[in-house]
This record gives structure tokens, sequence and C-alpha cells, in this order.
């Protein structure tokens, strides 16, 4: 991309995740010439304090375009399937969160912490990995470079809000009915619901939907992204991807097994060290990451780091991002930053 002092940036989508990429654009202080801000149909918004005015997304919308931001969707076809050509002809660059082109061969899939280089390959799309594939990543990489990895599990705990704004409001409507006791046992009828189960007072590990070995789509995605960012097929990598009734932030339990030995506070030291990483590990006093926590940070949180007493290379973490943040909308403007050379 040529350089510029300042570049005419689009957001496309004004969801959680797009309302994000809002905050975090003016808060990194990007350097914008012109801000369209896109969606389905035109309407005005308000965030923080800023109102928007919101055009209906048509090709011509991205006439002097330098970089433009999809929101995306892990549900239908995100609107980069049906403008992300009408970006790349017109000279500009698109980031995109959906899920849509991530696993083309053509399309670079970054995380700036872990593969930033593969920027440089992109024609004219780059994609955004899945919220829980990024935090997991940025926590395995510097771990990966100094000791290897042959086999992770991960459990993810994942918020209403990487499932949309609907899915918020389904939380919200559920907790109300079961603290006003209009519900029995516990379960709630009369709320209309974008998730499979109840998000009320539960757990349940489905996200996406079920495929080959019984896996979730997501599930999937964990393990097909995680093998592309980090160049490195060979790990075993297995997932249970579980929603849980938190407003924002994933956390995830992650076991590893190495290829060489590295103690614990070997890694304490590795990840505190890290680009994008706060340690917060001091269990006996009861510290570590939680999503109450970290909701609105950028970097990725990781505490209860400990070894596997009965396997030599086994190491345990746990790991916490704001999935809409670094899982999200941090992510995508950090790319842009490394496309600018910021």
């Amino acid at each position: 991309m040529r350089k510029k002092d300042k570049y005419n940036v689009a957001v496309v989508g004004v969801g959680a995740v797009g309302e994000e990429m809002l905050r975090v654009l003016r808060r990194r202080k990007f350097p914008i010439a012109e801000l369209k801000v896109l969606a389905r149909r035109s309407r005005e918004i308000n965030v923080d304090g800023i109102v928007y005015q919101v055009k209906e997304t048509i090709p011509e919308s991205f006439d002097g375009v330098d970089i433009a931001l999809f929101a995306g969707t892990e549900g239908d076809k995100g609107a980069a399937v049906t403008f992300a050509s009408e970006v790349v002809k017109r000279g500009g660059v698109v980031i995109d969160n959906g899920a849509d082109f991530r696993m083309r061969d053509d399309v670079p899939l970054v995380v700036p912490e872990v593969n930033s280089n593969d920027i440089k390959k992109h024609q004219g799309i780059i994609a955004n990995p899945n919220c829980s594939t990024i935090q997991l990543v940025v926590a395995l990489w510097p771990i990966y470079k100094k000791a290897g990895l042959k086999r992770v599990i991960v459990t993810t705990l994942q918020a209403s809000s990487g499932a949309g704004r609907s899915a918020i409001e389904q939380l919200n409507k559920e907790n109300e009915a079961i603290l006003a006791g209009v519900c029995k046992n516990l379960q709630v009828n009369g709320v209309e619901k974008s998730m499979p189960q109840q998000l009320g007072y539960n757990v349940f590990p489905h996200i996406g939907s079920f495929s080959d070995f019984d896996y979730t789509s997501e599930e999937w995605k964990v393990i097909n992204e995680s093998h592309k960012i980090m160049h490195d097929n060979k790990i075993k990598i297995s997932a249970t991807t579980v929603r849980v009734p938190v407003r924002t932030g994933h956390s995830e339990s992650v076991y590893i097994e190495t290829r060489d030995v590295i103690e614990p506070q070997k890694v304490k030291t590795l990840l505190a060290k890290s680009k994008g990483i706060v340690v917060i590990d001091d269990p006996r006093n009861a510290l570590y990451p939680m999503p109450k926590d970290i909701e609105g940070r950028d970097e990725t949180f990781v505490g209860r780091i400990r070894k596997d007493p009965f396997v030599k290379n086994g190491l345990w973490l746990w790991v916490v991002a704001d999935n809409l943040r670094k899982g999200a909308a941090t992510n995508a403007v950090q790319i842009a930053e490394k496309l600018i050379g910021k």
C-alpha cells in the first residue's frame, strides 16, 4: 500500500463488532482522512457520544477507500462476500472479520503478534481469525518458539457477545426472568432465542453447527485457523467450545504438551515479556484473569500457568481476552496499522 499521511477508511457493519471497530480506530488514533460507516440500511448511530451517519452499502461506497474493515458475521455469509471484490478492484484493501475468506490459500489469516509478515502476501484481502483462535495463538506462540508444541487441548468458555447483540439481549432477558421468579426451576420460556439453548444461568457445549467427528464448526475453526496462522499443521489440536452466561470476554482452559521441557516459571517470564500479553498469576492471593476485569482491554491475559504432575512436558494455561476487542476489532485495526507501516 502506498504510504500516506492519512487514509480513507470504511467500516462495514455496525453491530457489536462494528461499533467496537469505531472505538478502536479512535482510541488508537488511526490516521484517517475520511471515515465511511456502512451497513445494510442508512441510519444514525451514537457510539460513546459520537454520532455517525451510516450509509447503505453499495459498490460505489468504496470509491476512494484505502482500507475497508468488514465487521463480519459468524452465521450468514458476511457482506465481504458481496463487496470485497468492489473494494479490491478500486485499489483498496479488505480486512474481513467474518469466516468467509479465512481458509483460502490466497488470503493471509493474521494475528500481528504471531504472523504479521503474512500481511505482505495479501492480494487485496486479509482475514481476521475467529475470536477464540486469536487469544489462543497469542498465548501459544512464545511457547511454541521456545519449546515447540506437540499437542494442544482447549476448552473455550465463550461470552454471549461472541454471538452478537441478539445473544446479549437473550442473556439479559433470561437473567431478568430468573431473578424476577417468573420461571420454573430456572427454565425460561417465552424469551426469543438466538441461541440453541438457554443462556441465562446455563452453559452448553454447542457453538456453530455440528460437523466431522461430531465437532462443531467453531471447534474446527480453532483447529484449522491455529494451524494456518502458526504455519504448522502437525500440532495435534483438539477443542471443545462452550457458551457461558458472560456478557463479554472469552476464557480458555488450555492444556499443552511441549516438544522440550520448559518449567512453569520460565513460561511465566517468557509470556510476561511477550508483546500483547499480560500475565496475572498469583493463585494463592486469588489473582488470575477473569472476564469481568478485561472488558475493554486490548491485551491477552494469561494465568494459572502450572505443570502437569504426571506428564513431564505437560502444562496448563488459563487464557482470557475481550472477544470484541482483541478477538475482533483490535486485531483488525492492528492489521491495518501493520499494513500502513504504523
